[in-house]
């Protein structure tokens, strides 16, 4: 039998060499803490009038998009996987028309992307943070200029929205989401805590990446939320699996390919469309889940934080829960108000 002085000795060996893996960023240079200063401003709305370049791009890519049905596969590591589990997303406005095939991973597969992400992010927090945050807003020019009329189109067609919606969504605030969170990035490694006497005793503050990894878990409606939880965290060193809504999946799929083709690292971001209990049972029993990050429904959230906690005793850290819940989206109507048009409005609304 093995005594509980070996077991306690083979446990303080482990934990030593963690520590020691992770303590690396206290011995290099100060340099990784230097961040090269910008500032943000919100990305412009386009017009889209009639025979302006942005309308024939995007009638441009509209007809591409709707002339075809995409295979997007499971991608764990950069590498694809398909299953026999195949789904569609089809346009909301014309259910006949399927717009994109896709696969559902299964729970092995799930595991497999945690097991890949948590390789990857060895190596993704070691990238100096001015270099993570130069990839950003790469990619967000990119997303503004040769990108931007793919993103309206698959939004467009996959969620039905209209031009304008959009390009609010899909171009603007993803473009935004990425930027100004680059910028608080930079903002927080301003501050340094106090050094009397430099020479002698010096104190830094870093920031380091969660023990663990993300499960994203994203909304059908907005194609800007969907980006911002998948990739966002990867700012700090963190890496994810995204678990995208099966009824955005082309538009989400797209923001995978364009980082990807930027040169965004494999196994950082993990893209695997899946069946929602699946996915949530094989994260929230993982040890090593450091956070959920979700739109979309109060009783999905309910489940997923229910289960996280029915699990604490099993993870090596304390799970963090950040949520985004759908409300009633009630209409205050007044007396006065024209009913066709508080009709006509609602329906759209919904």
């Amino acid at each position: 039998m093995i005594s509980a002085t070996q077991v306690l000795k083979t446990d303080l060996v482990k934990a030593a060499a963690k520590i020691g893996k992770r303590a690396i960023s206290s011995v290099v240079p100060k340099t990784d803490l230097e961040v090269t200063d910008f500032k943000v401003v919100n990305e412009p709305i386009l017009g889209y009038m009639p025979g302006s370049s942005e309308r024939v791009a995007l009638e441009a890519s509209l007809a591409k998009y709707s002339g075809e049905c995409e295979d997007i596969p499971i991608i764990i590591g950069g590498k694809e996987y398909r299953t026999d589990n195949v789904q569609y997303q089809v346009m909301p406005h014309d259910h006949s028309k399927k717009i994109a095939k896709f696969y559902w991973a299964t729970p092995e597969l799930v595991h497999k992307g945690i097991t890949t992400a948590m390789a990857a992010k060895a190596d993704w927090e070691r990238v100096p943070i001015d270099e993570k945050i130069q990839m950003f807003l790469r990619v967000s020019d990119q997303m503004a200029d040769i990108y931007r009329a793919d993103l309206n189109a698959t939004t467009m067609l996959g969620q039905a929205k209209t031009m304008v919606q959009a390009e609010i969504d899909s171009a603007c605030e993803l473009i935004d989401f990425f930027r100004f969170n680059c910028f608080f990035a930079k903002e927080l490694m301003k501050y340094q805590p106090i050094s009397e006497d430099p020479s002698t005793t010096l104190n830094l503050l870093r920031y380091r990446a969660l023990e663990g990894f993300i499960a994203s878990v994203t909304p059908f409606n907005f194609t800007a939320i969907a980006g911002n939880l998948a990739y966002t965290p990867c700012v700090m060193g963190n890496v994810t699996l995204w678990k995208p809504s099966d009824t955005a999946i082309l538009s989400n799929y797209l923001i995978y390919k364009i980082f990807r083709d930027a040169g965004f690292p494999d196994g950082v971001v993990n893209f695997l469309p899946s069946d929602g209990p699946v996915f949530g049972k094989t994260v929230t029993a993982h040890q090593d889940l450091a956070a959920v990050n979700f739109t979309g429904s109060v009783p999905t959230f309910q489940w997923l934080w229910k289960a996280v906690g029915e699990n604490l005793q099993n993870f090596t850290g304390f799970p963090k829960l950040i949520g985004e819940c759908g409300g009633k989206n009630y209409h205050f109507v007044h007396p006065t108000a024209e009913v066709k048009t508080v009709v006509a409005s609602t329906i759209r609304s919904a």
